[in-house]
């Protein structure tokens, strides 16, 4: 299969970067996804960064084909970037979408694994809490709340994966619109979690695969106190509501 096919056993892959005051980082970024998997296209969705990442992208757009810039309005949250990059993807006619940070925490060389994976299978979660999965350069606190979360998770939804709150994954196209992922109310860090759960219970054939995540060196992190627990606060509704509609569905069956 030659480049301009895509991505062999997957189709024409889209990695969608959103980025905010990422100027010294979108560079870097899109110079090592392009090294790593020469076949795909990179979109970078930028909310009108005041440092001038939208500006630095377009520059990188002229000088190669494989990448595009979509510029928003301002910044709405990590969710909306990525809605906005997968209708993008959509309406140019890509088979699969990627979700990457544009800080350097996902690898772009361990991305071929994530499409690997995608040939068999319709959504894949770069997981960090599986064998052959780590993170570099956290506080353990830190780490003990995400690993302490995703445990919450899987007890809440029932989910099985050991990381639902990863931002490393692929997604085949059509699954976008069978979960109706324009619905999707969350836009901060609890997307993620939303976008599996969602998958999950529409019964796509889903896969994790170990990543190593590695905390950026530059620039400052989006993650705060107030998206953690925006993020639980959904989990737990989510989960409330599944068991009421476990319970409903059971109470309303007819005795044979």
């Amino acid at each position: 299969m030659s480049e301009a096919e895509g991505y062999p056993g997957v189709g024409r892959v889209l990695v969608i970067i959103p980025t905010y005051n990422e100027a010294d980082n979108v560079r870097l970024i899109t110079d090592r996804v392009r090294k790593a998997t020469p076949a795909v296209d990179i979109l970078v969705a930028d909310d009108n960064s005041p440092d001038g990442t939208g500006a630095i992208a377009d520059e990188l757009a002229e000088a190669d084909d494989h990448i595009f810039v979509l510029h928003r309005a301002g910044k709405e949250g990590l969710g909306a970037a990525y809605k906005a990059g997968f209708a993008w993807g959509k309406d140019k006619g890509y088979d699969a979408v990627v979700e990457m940070d544009a800080d350097g925490s996902h690898a772009p060389e361990e991305l071929p694994n994530l499409l690997d994976a995608l040939k068999d299978h319709d959504v894949v979660l770069g997981t960090r809490y599986i064998p052959g999965g780590s993170v570099h350069n956290w506080p353990m606190r830190r780490l003990l709340l995400s690993r302490g979360g995703n445990i919450y998770i899987r007890m809440a939804l029932g989910m099985p994966f050991k990381d639902a709150t990863g931002g490393y994954r692929a997604y085949r196209i059509g699954v976008l619109d069978k979960i109706d992922v324009g619905t999707i109310a969350s836009t901060g860090y609890s997307f993620q979690v939303e976008m599996a759960w969602r998958s999950y219970r529409q019964g796509f054939r889903m896969v994790e695969v170990p990543i190593t995540f590695t905390e950026r060196e530059i620039g400052v992190s989006k993650m705060s106190g107030n998206i953690f627990k925006e993020q639980l606060l959904r989990v737990t509704v989510w989960g409330v509501q599944a068991r009421k509609e476990s319970l409903s569905n059971l109470v309303g069956r007819k005795p044979r």
